[in-house]
């Protein structure tokens, strides 16, 4: 038997601290703002495994992050950045996106 090592999208949001709330992130979700290897989902139970890369529109910007763990609590910020890699590149450094996907400012 197998350990399930797949975790609820809202619940590892809350707890990579990449958003205040529980609530944001099953809103965020809701809202189709989350992407899980390419694949728009509106379900915050939709679950999320290490190597699954998610994209997510979220503090005026685009973020891509690859999940390398799970938490079963929502640790320190130290502890939560162990649980992605940010592939954000920085091409857009400067800039931030309108809600609407606009380019606002910059470089």
């Amino acid at each position: 038997m197998s350990a399930d090592i797949s975790q609820r999208a809202d619940k590892w949001l809350w707890h990579a601290r990449l958003v205040k709330t529980r609530t944001l992130a099953g809103e965020l979700v809701a809202r189709g703002r989350l992407r899980v290897n390419r694949r728009k989902v509106r379900k915050a139970s939709t679950p999320v495994r290490p190597g699954d890369i998610l994209t997510f529109f979220h503090g005026g910007r685009v973020r891509t992050i690859r999940v390398v763990g799970r938490s079963d609590r929502r640790g320190p910020a130290a502890e939560a950045q162990q649980l992605y890699v940010d592939l954000d590149d920085g091409s857009q450094d400067g800039c931030v996106l309108s809600t609407h996907g606009d380019q606002i400012g910059g470089a």
